[in-house]
Formats: C-alpha cells, structure tokens, sequence
C-alpha cells in the first residue's frame, strides 16, 4: 500500500475534470502558487484535497515558478501535468494582423480594438511614440512591418510596436544592402516610394513596373504626379479627388512638387520594398490603371493619352475620375 508522497503523486496523476473538452486558465502576474492550487481545487478541476495539491506544488518547487498568463488545458492532463504547464508554458497566444498600405492611424485604431492588450499610448502624440521606440525619425508613418503578429494576454501596444518596429528596420536595411538600383540615396527615400508603390498597386507583377517609373521620374527630375500622395496630404479627403485638390498647396503634393514626399504615405510591405530597389528594367514614365486591377505602362507621353483614350472607349471605369488619370502630366513636358 502506498504511503506518504507515493499516495500524493498518485492521486495527482487522476484526469483532471472540465466542463468542456479544453479550457483557458489565466495567472494573473503574482499569484502565489498557494492560491492557484487553492482555486483549481475548489474548482473542482483537480479532485484532490487543497491540502494535497499545495504540499506537492510546495514539493516541486525545483521545477520552477509559476508563469502569468492564459493557459490552455485538456481533459487528457492529470494534476501533475497541469502544474507542469503552469511553470513551463506555453502561455495561449492571440494574434492580429496589421495590413500592407495601412496608415500609422489604423495601426492604433487596431491596437486600441484589441481588449487583451493593455493600453498605454492611446494619448501619447506619435512623435513621443517613436521617440519611446528609439526611432531614427519621429514622423511613425511606414515605420512598422505589416504582418500578423503574435501577443499574450496583459502585453502592452507600445511592446508589439517595438517588434513591428524592429522588423521594419531589420527589413530596410537588409533590402538597402541587396539594392541594384542606386537612384534612391538612403533606406528612408527608398521606404517613403515603396509606400508610394504600395498604395498605386496591388497587383504583384505591375509592381516593378510601377516602381521603374517614379525612379525614372526622379532620374529625369520629373514630378511624380501621383494621386496617393495627393491624398494624404489632404486633412478632409473625402474619397473624391478633384482638380482643385490637384492644384492645392501641400507638402505632400506631388503635381507641384518635385521630388519625395517628405515622408512615406503608408506602412509599406517587402515586396513593394524590394521593388523600388530594384526595379523592373524599362524606359517607363506612365502608366494608367485598366480597370481590372492592373496598370498599362507607356514610354512617352502621346502613347500614354492613347491608352487613356482606349480605355475611355471601352468604359474602363478607373479612367473616369474628376482628376486627371494617375501619373498624367499638368503640361506636356511633364514637368
């Protein structure tokens, strides 16, 4: 007949009971282990007596602390298993994804959506943000790498900004390193016209085409003349862009301004990063979107109206729009 600790581990090694097939089961951060024996007894989870389940998490105590978190737990653990879990992991992850040509604003419009993250900067100024981030520039807009990341329950949205962070830089820099293409005079130009290129095209083999001709834009010293830039930099956009927009003075506004924007208009992904580093080789300077989801690319300007008119023709919706077609130059030099 079993005695003293054998009888213990034995009785531990009973099925644990659950109202259901598995069940969450959450550590709040300092809770003693006394009190989590106490309550999965009480519970009913682990059928032994209370007094039973602290003395072997007290003799255990080898094994390791006890973890903060969410854990996930079957019927097939035994009493044993579940203190085992509950010091060893793995913690239930959840996981959001944060879109490629999303703006920083929806980035904290999604980390604020989320009741499991804790909230910490949602009156902090962006620029205080990136300045907490250790960021090279204080403008976030295209700092962060789009991509379903991975939390716990209780981490902070500043926490899983610094991974995005992180990714974004590593991302750029590694791509700077492999460049072809030397137009582009540092990985932030580079970053600010791959979220031009995200924001132009969602069509993957138009985006090397897309990308060679703002660099051959910017080779030529021609406007960009790209309506996403445009947009952002309009306060009040709402959803119909003008003539009027076209003319109004901004920053960002590349009908009148030569060159970048000052910074990236969205949070751009790696393929559209890749692209404006090394474009697709080709005499490009237009191009005009056909309506189903890709883009014809012209070399002068006379081929560039005709294939506006062609679509025009055939009822392309995407070329009737109260501003000129994208990337139409405001007089015929294109300058």
């Amino acid at each position: 007949m079993l005695t003293g600790f054998g009888y213990v581990f034995l009785q531990l090694t009973k099925s644990i009971v659950l109202p259901a097939a598995t069940l969450v089961y959450e550590v709040a951060p300092g809770t003693p282990l006394s009190a989590v024996t106490s309550d999965l007894v009480n519970r009913g989870i682990v059928v032994v007596p209370a007094w039973m389940y602290r003395l072997y998490g007290s003799l255990s105590q080898k094994q390791g602390s006890l973890k903060a978190g969410e854990f996930e737990i079957t019927r097939a653990m035994n009493g044993v298993d579940l203190l085992k879990k509950l010091r060893q992991g793995p913690v239930v992850e959840h996981q959001m994804t944060f879109l490629e040509g999303w703006r920083f604003r929806d980035w904290r419009e999604q980390l604020a959506s989320q009741s499991l993250i804790r909230q910490s900067i949602n009156s902090v100024p962006d620029d205080e943000i990136m300045a907490l981030l250790d960021g090279e520039h204080l403008d976030p807009e295209g700092q962060f790498f789009p991509d379903t990341y991975q939390y716990v329950k209780g981490e902070t949205d500043i926490a899983i900004l610094r991974r995005a962070h992180r990714r974004m830089v590593d991302a750029l820099n590694r791509a700077w390193r492999n460049r072809s293409d030397t137009t582009l005079t540092s990985p932030y130009e580079a970053l600010i016209l791959a979220s031009i290129v995200e924001k132009e095209t969602g069509f993957s083999l138009d985006r090397g085409k897309v990308a060679r001709v703002f660099v051959n834009r910017l080779q030529l010293g021609m406007r960009l003349q790209t309506d996403p830039t445009v947009i952002y930099g309009l306060p009040d956009f709402d959803g119909d862009l003008t003539r009027g927009h076209l003319r109004q003075a901004s920053a960002y506004n590349t009908y009148l301004n030569k060159g970048l924007p000052p910074t990236p208009i969205c949070n751009p992904g790696l393929a559209a990063i890749e692209a404006v580093l090394a474009p697709e080789p080709g005499d490009y300077l237009f191009f005009v979107a056909q309506g189903d989801g890709r883009s014809f690319f012209s070399t002068t300007l006379s081929e560039h109206n005709e294939a506006v008119a062609k679509f025009q023709r055939e009822g392309r919706a995407d070329v009737y729009q109260s501003a000129p077609p994208i990337n139409v130059p405001l007089n015929k030099e294109g300058s």
